[in-house]
């Protein structure tokens, strides 16, 4: 491995460590915009690899918060009557 591409793994993980500090919303649109400049095809080579990776760290950054997020949905058990008698999970499965 040569030192530029050592250099340019070590930016690109110290680039993505501020995910894990991104809101899902924030993750998207991050996401989102990556998307829209690889449809664009008028990003170099290079820094095209470098959003991709980065897109891919965003995509799992997502799936792991809307899992976290799903884990929390509940749904209300109605008694007989029609009152509120607890929750349990919205897919049990």
């Amino acid at each position: 491995m040569t030192p530029e591409t050592n250099i340019g793994e070590t930016t690109t993980a110290e680039a993505n460590k501020d995910i894990k500090a991104m809101s899902f919303e924030q993750a998207l649109e991050a996401l989102e915009n990556i998307v829209n400049d690889l449809e664009r095809g008028d990003v170099p080579l290079e820094q095209s690899i470098r959003i991709y990776e980065r897109g891919e760290a965003l995509k799992a950054h997502c799936d792991k918060l809307l899992k976290a997020a799903e884990d929390k949905v509940e749904k209300i058990r109605l008694s007989r009557e029609g009152q509120a008698a607890g929750v349990e999970p919205l897919d049990p499965q």
